[in-house]
């Protein structure tokens, strides 16, 4: 939870403060006021970065640096960025000054922005970034063995490209490695989707107002209780064929989850109303899945998420958001008005 915030030269904002209830705080005004720059402040001193642009971009224009003043109820968090070539962000936790910050410095956090709904119908990357990004955020181990997974990637995806004489024997040790670590990821996300759903149709039908099955899958050339094997052997089974691809083609890089409403697969039925609140339903499995295994709770950060809910919908939402610090923006005030009773507005533009 965060108590307070100073902007400095952050966005759209020269200096600027705001104080934060633990309950649900509404962040109303028109386009361009500033609302989403707020939100990304808020996950700017979370996180340690934004979710919508690098760092040089956080600096308002012509201004030589930024600055993030935040405290919660134990601490004060300091988030500095200089400008340059290469923007410089330094850290300071109660005045203990860090150059990133660690798994364990970060303050759980669940968002949702209007991108959020190409979830469902985009890539499959985003539906993967959606597992890995909330496996790591309640297990710090696995960014380990995400980041390792990467480079290993990386590493026999150039050898592929160079196709070095006897590259099969270069190969093995790579084919072996990335086998063990894409087992461990794959593992994980099947876990993560066995907990899911054990809650999601439940908590669609709750925000839908009616009853509907969904269904999650891990869908994957390999068997979950063979992957390592499965995956490993079919690396090792046509070196040459990779080396005209020129890329890795198998292993939790190329999985996916594919998700079904009611027996169909979400993509081909979903309407937006449908899809929007799905999302959303993923949103509150991600504030569960928090709370399942941090000691505090996430703040839930809504990005213009009212603007296509109607009102029994949205005070459904309400039941949820109201257990944990809630920012929301939104254009209208009366929406809010209608939705929550107390909280705190602040009123921008």
């Amino acid at each position: 939870m965060i108590t307070d915030i100073r902007l400095q030269h952050f966005r759209s904002y020269s200096d600027a403060s705001f104080a934060f209830r633990p309950g649900v705080n509404s962040i109303v005004g028109p386009n361009a006021s500033g609302k989403t720059n707020l939100l990304e402040a808020v996950l700017t001193v979370a996180r340690g970065s934004s979710y919508r642009a690098n760092d040089a971009e956080l600096i308002s224009f012509g201004a030589p640096w930024a600055r993030l003043d935040a405290h919660t109820p134990s601490h004060q968090r300091v988030v500095k960025i200089m400008a340059g070539d290469r923007a410089a962000k330094s850290f300071e936790i109660d005045e203990q000054k860090l150059v990133r910050l660690h798994a364990t410095k970060l303050l759980p956090v669940v968002l949702f922005e209007p991108n959020h709904l190409l979830l469902l119908h985009g890539a499959p990357d985003l539906r993967r970034a959606f597992m890995d990004d909330l496996i790591e955020q309640t297990d710090p181990r696995f960014g380990n063995i995400r980041r390792h997974y990467r480079r290993v990637l990386a590493q026999r995806n150039a050898l592929l490209k160079k196709d070095p004489p006897g590259i099969a024997q270069q190969l093995f040790v790579w084919n072996v490695r990335l086998s063990e670590l894409g087992g461990q990821i794959a593992r994980q996300r099947q876990q993560l989707i066995a907990r899911c759903n054990e809650h999601i149709a439940q908590l669609y039908s709750n925000i839908a107002d009616q009853p509907s099955t969904i269904q999650l899958r891990y869908a994957s050339r390999f068997p979950a209780e063979a992957y390592e094997s499965a995956m490993l052997s079919k690396l090792e089974a046509n070196p040459a064929l990779e080396v005209v691809r020129g890329f890795t083609a198998y292993g939790p890089h190329r999985d996916d989850m594919e998700i079904f409403i009611d027996g169909h697969a979400v993509r081909d039925v979903a309407s937006r109303g449908e899809t929007r609140t799905l999302v959303l339903a993923f949103k509150l499995l991600e504030v569960q899945e928090l709370q399942r295994t941090r000691p505090e709770p996430p703040m839930l950060l809504l990005d213009d998420v009212f603007s296509e809910l109607d009102l029994r919908r949205r005070q459904a939402l309400t039941h949820y958001v109201e257990r944990c610090q809630t920012f929301i923006t939104t254009t209208d005030a009366d929406i809010v008005a209608q939705s929550f009773t107390g909280g705190n507005t602040i009123q921008l533009g």
